[in-house]
């Protein structure tokens, strides 16, 4: 074998070598690849009971007549005793403020008619004193005051920034709980997380209680759903 022999064969051998530990690398790294791509993904819940923190009732009263001064007049009065019946239940005169007013005219049988409209806000951080003041709501009609369809206590729950993280937290938590139980499963373990997507939060009534657009409860319910991707090893 003279020396172009030789030096053939040794390439052939090193290029036979080099596809060799190549093969095993491409090998080595697309298993690796395949076993850092194994993930699952779940859901995690977490809820939470909160009490409103904010009541507002929307109050529409009406009064109709056949002469502007008589149903102002009437008007004038039932605002007076709805004032009155605000300040018997222990609010402060700002509580309850007027927005918005409206007149309307028409003939009734050739007869000129006038309604006038009058919409007041309540608006408290008091949830005790306005769950007693809707309690007691019948007062009003003694008082003669009518109060239209409508009109009714709304509850709200403004701290929501305040327990959002903690609520993530536990949603993750909840998620990496049913994660280990799907590797637990399949053998396998649970890893870092490789994705995550925070859900919206939900503030219901508690329970099924009101909110059924007639009525209204401040005792609330808070959920968050998060979508968590864990990878397996």
């Amino acid at each position: 074998m003279d020396i172009r022999d030789k030096v053939m064969l040794g390439s052939a051998a090193l290029l036979g070598f080099g596809i060799v530990v190549g093969g095993y690398l491409l090998g080595d790294g697309l298993t690796r690849a395949r076993a850092a791509d194994r993930s699952v993904t779940v859901r995690g819940l977490a809820e939470k009971d909160v009490t409103a923190d904010l009541a507002t009732w929307s109050i529409s009263y009406a009064a109709t007549g056949f002469d502007l001064p008589t149903v102002r007049a009437e008007i004038d009065n039932n605002t007076k005793e709805l004032q009155a019946y605000f300040k018997s239940m222990g609010f402060p005169a700002n509580a309850l403020t007027p927005v918005g007013a409206g007149v309307n005219q028409y003939l009734n049988n050739g007869v000129n008619t006038i309604t006038i409209t009058q919409r007041m806000l309540l608006r408290t951080t008091d949830i005790a004193r306005a769950q007693k003041a809707v309690a007691q709501q019948f007062d009003l009609v003694r008082r003669g005051v009518t109060l239209q369809e409508g009109s009714g206590m709304r509850y709200s729950f403004t701290k929501l920034n305040d327990i959002k993280p903690p609520m993530v937290a536990a949603a993750t938590r909840d998620a990496r709980a049913a994660a280990e139980q799907f590797a637990k499963d399949s053998g396998a373990d649970v890893g870092g997380i490789k994705s995550a997507t925070q859900g919206y939060f939900s503030i219901d009534a508690r329970d099924g209680e009101g909110g059924d657009g007639g009525s209204d409860t401040p005792y609330k319910k808070v959920r968050v759903v998060t979508t968590v991707d864990f990878y397996l090893k």
